[in-house]
């Protein structure tokens, strides 16, 4: 069973339930102060105890994410599953060396909400792991494939790409399932407000559980190396993908959306636009850190503090919007930036900043999901069209 399975949950239930059942009808039984009935009080008790913590740890694993299968848990940080598969981007199985290879992590077998039908219909969305050349880090991704993709006219182009990023500690399959993200694109793309877009979705974690803010770790995980240059090399290596950061975007919510803009800020010639759903405009110090990012240098702090940039930095040559309600806990947060954020671009026409502030909404995915089809729209509106095309064979 998947470790995310609700089935494993409701095995070990189960189990809790006989072992409770079985020591009220046992524990008479074994109540003579011998050797052999006191280990079997011992077992009974150790049984029931190791069952229900381990329910409450998969349930809050199910909710938060910290882990999305059984080699993500067992072998943190290992290089991807080789799994065998009559599907690939490309037509042909990929080599044992490539960058990018087929997996079954991830949990895309338990959502029943995608549209069916063919690929050149609707679209397709794999579960592939990512090895990063440089950060040496690798993680599970769903990559949604638009149903032009799979068209035979459009075998020569290039599509535009829509990195998308979960919160903390969300895995990639809260943007399936909590988000709706390819729900929604393949949505707006059949109603012709959305140009098609090839859409990765990630887990700001690579390395869970310590979140790291999609930044470089000072003597750890180069988590921004892997967003920024990892990521759409390896993709690119092996999808019909532009060649050129203007065909390139991040949108995220919550962390993800924190991310989204810092990637873009501190990366114009990976990320030209980005979309920041209730984010956070500095990079925390806190237990989910597990403390300091930067170990305490301040000029990589200082360069991740997203105002700070603003006011000391050149203006990025980037477009941002910046998502959020006017009773969201951190909304003076957000006010703030944008006030700083459209007094830069007011001098500097290359750095532009919209906004989408919602009269209500809390920090949830009901909220997020009302937001994102304005969101994905204007997202597309900012994705220039590639010009590269694939060689003639």
């Amino acid at each position: 069973m998947e470790l995310t399975s609700g089935a494993l949950v409701y095995s070990l239930t189960a189990l809790a339930v006989a072992s409770l059942v079985g020591t009220l009808w046992l524990w008479p039984r074994l109540a003579r102060q011998r050797p052999l009935p006191l280990l079997g009080r011992i077992g009974l008790l150790a049984v029931i105890q190791v069952s229900v913590v381990a329910v409450l740890a998969l349930s809050v694993n199910n909710s938060y994410g910290f882990y999305t299968s059984w080699n993500d848990l067992l072998h943190p940080g290992s290089a991807p599953l080789t799994l065998a598969s009559s599907e690939h981007p490309r037509g042909a199985a990929p080599k044992a060396d490539s960058l990018v290879q087929p997996t079954t992590d991830g949990g895309l077998g338990t959502i029943k909400d995608l549209p069916q039908g063919k690929p050149e219909e609707v679209g397709r969305v794999d579960s592939i792991k990512v090895t990063g050349a440089e950060s040496g880090l690798s993680d599970q991704v769903f990559i949604y494939l638009p149903p032009e993709y799979f068209i035979p006219r459009y075998a020569r182009v290039r599509f535009p790409v829509l990195l998308t990023l979960a919160g903390y500690p969300g895995p990639s399959l809260h943007l399936v399932e909590g988000l709706r993200v390819p729900q929604t694109a393949w949505e707006l793309e059949r109603t012709g407000r959305m140009a098609p877009t090839v859409i990765v979705m990630a887990r700001p974690t690579v390395t869970p559980p310590r979140n790291t803010e999609c930044v470089n770790v000072a003597n750890g995980p180069q988590t921004e190396t892997w967003f920024a240059k990892d990521l759409p090399g390896a993709l690119r290596s092996n999808y019909r993908l532009s060649h050129s950061a203007a065909s390139w975007g991040v949108l995220g919510y919550s962390t993800g959306g924190s991310c989204a803009l810092r990637l873009a800020m501190r990366n114009p010639d990976a990320y030209a636009s980005a979309t920041g759903m209730h984010a956070d405009y500095q990079v925390p110090n806190d237990r989910w850190t597990d403390g300091d990012l930067f170990g305490g240098n301040q000029t990589d702090a200082q360069h991740s503090d997203l105002n700070w940039r603003l006011q000391n930095l050149p203006a990025p040559k980037v477009s941002l919007l910046v998502v959020s309600t006017r009773t969201e806990e951190d909304y003076a947060d957000t006010q703030a930036f944008l006030a700083n954020a459209k007094r830069v671009a007011d001098a500097h026409p290359e750095f532009k900043v919209d906004s989408l502030v919602l009269a209500d909404g809390g920090h949830s995915f009901e909220t997020w999901r009302s937001e994102l089809p304005a969101s994905l729209e204007w997202m597309s509106d900012h994705l220039k069209p590639p010009q590269d095309r694939e060689p003639r064979q």
